[in-house]
């Protein structure tokens, strides 16, 4: 018995494929909202402070 979860069989080009597609509606871009757009430029300016914050104490 195998440890892998699946055989190679079936993954890569040749692998199995569902017969039906999902029954899922696809994902639609919309436009982004000012609420997202400032945590996004948050998180930004987050990682930029912490990435100089390492690079300043690791430096000197």
């Amino acid at each position: 018995m195998s440890d892998w979860k699946y055989d190679t069989d079936e993954v890569g080009e040749d692998g199995y494929e569902p017969e039906e597609p999902d029954d899922l509606d696809p994902i639609e871009p919309g436009s982004p909202t000012m609420e997202n757009a400032f945590f996004v430029a948050l998180g930004v300016a987050s990682m930029l402070f912490v990435f100089a914050r390492v690079i300043l104490l690791a430096g000197g």
